[in-house]
């Protein structure tokens, strides 16, 4: 058996970065969200996100299937998932138990206004703030063990954070993970048209602006207090 590297991230937090960071590896396969079709037939089947039929048809809705499909690669690939909370909604997590898990997480302010301009109007819940916390409660519980990584320092610093994530997962990090190439990457889903604009447009991590040059309209304030009370408290887990 290899090795499954999980990133447990919210949207719109530099994970889509992270997962081209690693697809720069030959020795590494990388999977895109993929519970995403779990999520849209079975968690919260009401929503309207972009795509939607796209994706339901792209991959499989059945949590085991895909678990098995997952538990099939490891043994024979090492593998970083690109894995976002809320897909699973607060499912038990026995299931990653040896994966090494990383749960990546991003000031809400920066967060809401990236996800506001493709879903106008965001819930706590499509946020993943609460249920990272939960996540990283129940990872506590079970003693599981998991790294905590912020989007403002890998932005600020992605080789040390980088390095950091690698000793962590006990792999040797390389200096391939720094850079890529402008455009998407065969293992883009098929969302990819909605979601990474960005990354396709960019060749490396990017410093982001000033958490003060952003601006939210009132009607987020709510959101924004409840986004930050677990953001803050996953960082005192």
């Amino acid at each position: 058996m290899s090795k499954i590297i999980c990133l447990w991230a919210s949207p719109r937090n530099i994970s889509t970065a992270m997962m081209y960071s690693f697809a720069q590896r030959k020795e590494i396969k990388v999977v895109d969200e993929p519970f995403y079709a779990y999520y849209l037939n079975n968690v919260n089947p009401n929503t309207l996100h972009p795509g939607k039929k796209e994706i339901l048809n792209s991959q499989s809705s059945n949590f085991n299937e895909v678990l098995q499909e997952l538990n099939e690669l490891n043994n024979k690939e090492l593998i970083f998932i690109k894995n976002m909370t809320h897909h699973l909604n607060g499912l038990k997590v026995g299931f990653a138990k040896n994966w090494n898990n990383i749960i990546l997480t991003r000031s809400p302010k920066r967060s809401i206004a990236s996800f506001s301009k493709v879903i106008k109007k965001p819930s706590l819940q499509d946020l993943g703030y609460k249920l990272q916390y939960e996540l990283a409660k129940e990872f506590r519980r079970n003693k599981i063990d998991f790294s905590l990584l912020e989007a403002e320092e890998l932005l600020s610093s992605p080789e040390k954070q980088l390095k950091k994530v690698c000793d962590f997962s006990q792999i040797k990090f390389s200096s391939q993970m720094l850079k890529w190439s402008k455009g998407g990457i065969d293992q883009d889903g098929v969302w990819a048209k909605y979601w990474y604009s960005s990354v396709h447009n960019s060749e490396g991590f990017k410093i982001a602006c000033d958490e003060e040059e952003i601006k939210l309209s009132e009607e987020f304030n709510l959101l924004l207090k409840d986004a930050n009370f677990y953001y803050e408290a996953l960082k005192n887990i």
